[in-house]
């Protein structure tokens, strides 16, 4: 069954002295695509600034804004109502090894087959991929990774940071879903299964009350090529399903960041992200 949820996302910045100038870009707006139907969309900011919208090389929708008027605060917050759709099976039927292998996909998918910043080649990783790899179809290999992820890294919040690699996660043996995300596309690509980031929220309840609005996350899953994009959550060992809404694609949190900018002025330090979301129907 298709759910209705309503999102509210705030994040932003206080600055240590008045900035003069910013220039900013967000990435907080649900995609409509497959699975998912976006019906309501807006982004605030204080101070108010004007925005411009525009899609991105991933195909995410980006809001820009810039502020030229003395500030020592910068909030944004994105409202959304969006549908989403119940989690879909992993293909039964999908390519299997040696059809991935073949030029046509590899060259289609290059960018999300290569190693990208965050998610950077390992020689160990890279051999646990081909031993799981030997055990599984393509389509049995991403829950395969999923769980092999979940048995080596804990969720711990705060002991990793934005910039932390898959590498640097697994040798810490902690981190949080990005890190679990990173990880698993590090082993997805090493076999050559083209593999995706996907940014965006969770409702935490699977069996939420309809009207009641709770604690939210900003979350991050994978999307394996499967003869169509089919989606996993390493953090919590599931399909994508109802609970996920996307926000962005690409090949790691570099290409997916929520708010990103420039500025004139003193130093700042961040006013953290909260989320709420309500289960419509």
């Amino acid at each position: 069954m298709s759910w209705q949820i309503r999102i509210e996302h705030s994040t932003g910045y206080r600055y240590a002295a008045p900035v003069i100038s910013s220039y900013n870009e967000t990435r907080i707006i649900p995609q409509t695509a497959a699975g998912q139907l976006t019906l309501e969309a807006t982004v605030r900011t204080e101070p108010t600034a004007a925005t411009y919208r525009y899609w991105d090389y991933w195909g995410t929708q980006v809001t820009a804004f810039d502020l030229h008027t003395p500030h020592t605060e910068l909030v944004v917050t994105g409202r959304s109502v969006v549908r989403t759709a119940p989690a879909r099976p992993g293909p039964s039927d999908g390519p299997d090894w040696q059809a991935l292998a073949d030029g046509s996909i590899t060259d289609r998918f290059v960018e999300f087959i290569r190693p990208s910043r965050f998610t950077t080649d390992h020689p160990e990783l890279a051999e646990t991929a081909r031993e799981l790899a030997a055990r599984h179809t393509p389509a049995e290999f991403v829950p395969a990774v999923g769980e092999w992820v979940r048995q080596r890294l804990t969720y711990r919040p705060g002991t990793t940071g934005v910039h932390t690699s898959a590498v640097d996660s697994w040798q810490q043996g902690e981190g949080v879903c990005q890190d679990f995300a990173h990880l698993a596309l590090v082993l997805l690509r090493a076999v050559g299964l083209p593999a995706r980031y996907v940014s965006g929220y969770l409702h935490p309840s699977t069996d939420a009350t309809i009207g009641e609005t709770v604690v939210g996350q900003s979350h991050a899953w994978v999307e394996g090529w499967l003869g169509d994009w089919w989606g996993f959550d390493p953090t919590n060992g599931v399909p994508a399903g109802q609970q996920h809404v996307v926000v962005a694609r690409g090949r790691d949190y570099n290409d997916v960041p929520p708010l990103l900018g420039v500025y004139s002025g003193g130093a700042s330090t961040s006013l953290g992200v909260t989320v709420a979301v309500t289960r419509l129907s």
